[in-house]
């Protein structure tokens, strides 16, 4: 049985050689012009917008794979970066849970930017490549059968114009012919098929793609950026915090030395000052003493806030904000409040344009 394979494989390989000499033999012969060449510019057109297709895709899906890369990157020193701030934050400052809670928020939202564009767009990407080897040796199969029904088409006209006319040689020639017609066609046929199929689908492909990358970068740039603002109201507090510290020590280490003084204003002294204060005091709209109905305090804007729904408000540093209830205490959000701009109200009398609003960017008057 060794002996038979063995036979069998040499037989395999001794046919295979040959016709590669026969190919050769007759690309030489189309080249010197000493035979003809079946050319089908139709098919050299499709092959060269796969070719075309194949690079562009390549070079996509290496420029994705950096992108993702990248990411990969990015978070590991993000997360080098936020774990830094949450080590040194001492655990009396202003904010400690809530700087611990953001940094893990953090590493929790790069970590899921990172998977989603793994699995819904580089994974795509590959399946969508891997197509590509196999019709490209496809083609070139395609080539070469070419070749040979060329090199059969030529040895059959040959014998027919032989003049010593051989029928056996005849039919053999012609059975080659057929046999190599067939199976060039067959292959041919299922290029012609495929590759303007595979050419149009590039379109859909490229906008799936880019869609999925967009949509992820939008929600997590939108999610990070409400991190951020809240770590920036952190910051300017634990500020706040360091500054009321530093006067409150400057205070005691003033009383402390006894260098201390008081003078006293007299009555008719004082009370012009405070007229005058409690008149400013109600210019600047910082006194609940007088509130529209349905308004329950009034706040001031410290920070800006940038809405990101249709629902909220957007807020300038100094805006001061009517405060109201929520019709259904379920509606509102832990740490979220709802309002209307004191400036609208003075202007329209009216409480009509609400929205919600981040409670730790206002300060309570």
């Amino acid at each position: 049985m060794a002996e038979i394979a063995k036979g069998v494989n040499a037989g395999k390989l001794a046919s295979n050689v040959q016709k590669r000499i026969n190919r050769a033999q007759e690309k030489m012969m189309q080249k010197l012009g000493k035979a003809d060449e079946t050319k089908d510019m139709a098919f050299e057109e499709v092959v060269a917008n796969f070719n075309k297709q194949m690079t562009e895709g390549t070079k996509l899906q290496r420029n994705l794979k950096a992108y993702v890369e990248a990411i990969k990157i990015m978070h590991e020193c993000s997360k080098g970066l936020q774990d830094c701030l949450a080590d040194m934050y001492e655990p009396d400052w202003f904010g400690k849970e809530e700087v611990d809670s953001t940094t893990e928020d953090k590493d929790i939202l790069w970590e899921d930017f990172y998977q989603k564009l793994m699995d819904s767009v580089l994974i795509s990407m590959d399946t969508y490549m891997a197509q590509f080897p196999d019709i490209k040796a496809r083609i070139a199969k395609r080539d070469r059968k070419l070749v040979d029904f060329d090199s059969a088409r030529h040895h059959f006209a040959s014998t027919q114009k032989s003049k010593k006319k051989d029928e056996a040689k005849i039919a053999k020639a012609e059975e080659d012919l057929g046999r190599a017609q067939k199976v060039f066609e067959e292959i041919n046929y299922e290029l012609q098929e495929e590759l303007p199929s595979l050419w149009n689908s590039r379109a859909g492909f490229y906008v799936t793609t880019f869609q999925s990358i967009a949509g992820l970068e939008e929600k997590f740039y939108r999610e990070m950026g409400k991190l951020n603002q809240n770590m920036c109201v952190i910051m300017t507090k634990l500020e706040e915090q360091r500054q009321a510290n530093e006067v409150a020590a400057s205070h005691s280490t003033t009383l402390e030395s006894g260098t201390y003084t008081s003078t006293p204003a007299s009555k008719t002294e004082t009370t012009p000052t405070c007229q005058s204060n409690a008149a400013t005091v109600v210019t600047n709209g910082s006194s609940n003493a007088e509130l529209p109905a349905g308004v329950i305090f009034k706040v001031k804007a410290v920070h800006d806030y940038a809405a990101t729904d249709n629902d909220e408000l957007d807020l300038k540093a100094g805006d001061i904000v009517l405060v109201m209830p929520f019709a259904n205490p379920d509606d509102q959000d832990e740490g979220w409040l709802l309002g209307v701009k004191e400036s609208h109200w003075l202007q329209n009398k009216n409480l009509t344009p609400k929205g919600v609003f981040p409670e730790n960017f206002t300060q309570r008057l």
